[in-house]
């Protein structure tokens, strides 16, 4: 993603949420690096982030050093922003391993994450489910 991308889910019973697609932060975003500064104003405005996780990638990259990154740089960027809820997704799950990544996941992160499939649908449903009742 190289720009936010908005789209709207059309829930079962007819309510909708608007998601934002935001491009992914850099070390030091918080003090304009990068284009850092213009989505974390774009950031504050929301309800709930959402964090996808590839757990693909675990063996090549560690995802949840990512993720305690990107958990700094809103902190540093705004107190407020860092405490917004975050509901943890954990994508690619139909892959060989992803299953036991996110296990290590799970146990790193210490919260609920949901591992989903958009090639297979599963924990979609969850996913949604879950996001419209705290959103």
């Amino acid at each position: 993603t190289k720009r936010p991308i908005l789209g709207i889910v059309r829930y079962y019973d007819e309510r909708t949420l608007t998601f934002c697609d935001m491009p992914g932060l850099i070390e030091g975003a918080h003090k304009g690096r990068g284009l850092g500064d213009r989505f974390l104003r774009h950031i504050e405005r929301t309800r709930l982030l959402l964090h996808m996780i590839d757990i693909s990638l675990l063996q090549r990259k560690d995802p949840y050093e990512d993720f305690t990154a990107l958990n700094e740089e809103l902190k540093l960027y705004s107190e407020n922003l860092s405490k917004k809820k975050q509901i943890i997704v954990l994508s690619k799950i139909d892959l060989p391993g992803a299953r036991e990544n996110a296990r290590i996941i799970r146990d790193r992160i210490k919260q609920e994450v949901f591992p989903i499939s958009a090639l297979t649908g599963e924990g979609n449903k969850e996913l949604l489910d879950h996001i419209f009742r705290v959103a």
